[in-house]
């Protein structure tokens, strides 16, 4: 295994419908399957999943974006959705990471994007296991 530089942890419990909570606090939430009929307000794996994805491929973007000696501003928002899964009647999930970058060119912008998208750990993660599709423009 790598040098770990850190570790974040954080408890589930009741699934889809239960709680999730950091061991810091700063996560304390119930959750809602949305494809439920259910009123009560919470999140869903997918909803922290895109949220922890786009901050992570925003911070790789700018990383690629400062050592290329690019001044960018950047937009980062991702859709996590969950589909069925006919391989096995269960469910997986794709992403479309949409990226909004001023200050270059759309091909320095889609360059810089690729190049997060080769950096970026949740990128590496998931690559070859989801569908993770990149919409960028420069603005």
């Amino acid at each position: 295994m790598s040098d770990v530089l850190f570790t974040s942890h954080a408890v589930a419990q009741g699934g889809r419908e239960g709680h999730v909570k950091s061991d810091d606090g700063v996560i304390d939430l119930n959750l809602v399957d949305p494809a439920s009929e259910s009123s009560e307000a919470g999140s869903n794996p997918e909803q922290l999943f895109a949220a922890g994805y786009a901050a992570c491929f925003d911070g790789a973007l700018n990383l690629m974006a400062s050592k290329a000696k690019k001044n960018i501003e950047s937009t980062l928002s991702s859709d996590v959705s969950l589909l069925k899964d006919s391989a096995d009647n269960g469910f997986k999930i794709a992403v479309v990471l949409h990226v909004e970058i001023k200050g270059i060119s759309q091909k320095e912008a889609e360059d810089l994007a690729k190049q997060a998208h080769d950096f970026c750990p949740y990128s590496k993660a998931t690559r070859g296991n989801i569908d993770v599709k990149l919409e960028v423009h420069a603005v």
